[in-house]
């Protein structure tokens, strides 16, 4: 991804699979929530040690305990919310409360933690249907591009569409700023 009309691209990509992610049901997106976290612990160490080298930010040890609390908190935190359909009733003013995605999502990367932020980030939008596109820090990249690649994968895998989790490969500061203010982006997470 080097250009804005590769930007198009990955949005329509990302639009697409939110679609198509929309109509799954709890069970479905509980099942991709699950085995995205799961993939970010099972990868904590190697992640951790690419965050380092690449950044030369942080230690090791630190990266992995922060890599692992994001998938694991996240995950125990929100594993038992409803996220699909009609969530709550209020019986006295009669009202439902339907759940419904938000869309795409923007989620600019920090070069300080650029994995751990991006773990909480899929899995938030993971589990409530949405797509989301990372635009990492320049001197992060290629940790997050990777990151979000295993993330992607363990999604694809569990029985999300493609295109669910994206990452920009060569960011700059016009593409972030291309993505933040794209009409097709429905939200913007900047860390």
């Amino acid at each position: 991804m080097e250009t804005v009309d590769d930007l198009e691209y990955m949005i329509k990509v990302a639009k697409r699979a939110q679609e198509i992610y929309s109509s799954y049901s709890q069970e479905m997106v509980d099942r991709v929530f699950q085995a995205v976290a799961m993939a970010a612990v099972a990868h904590r160490l190697e992640l951790a040690k690419d965050a380092v080298a690449e950044t030369g930010i942080g230690l090791v040890e630190d990266k992995v305990i922060k890599i692992q609390y994001a998938a694991e908190y996240t995950y125990n935190k929100y594993r038992d919310m409803k996220t699909c359909g009609i969530i709550d009733y209020d019986d006295v003013n009669g009202i439902y409360y339907i759940a419904e995605p938000v869309g795409v999502v923007a989620a600019i990367l920090p070069v300080t933690n650029p994995i751990s932020t991006l773990v909480h980030n899929a899995l938030i939008a993971v589990k409530t249907r949405n797509a989301i596109i990372f635009c990492p820090h320049p001197r992060a990249k290629k940790c997050s591009y990777k990151a979000a690649e295993i993330l992607h994968r363990a999604a694809v895998e569990a029985g999300a569409p493609e295109g669910i989790i994206q990452c920009i490969r060569e960011p700059s500061k016009e593409i972030a700023q291309k993505l933040m203010s794209h009409p097709d982006i429905d939200l913007i997470i900047a860390t």
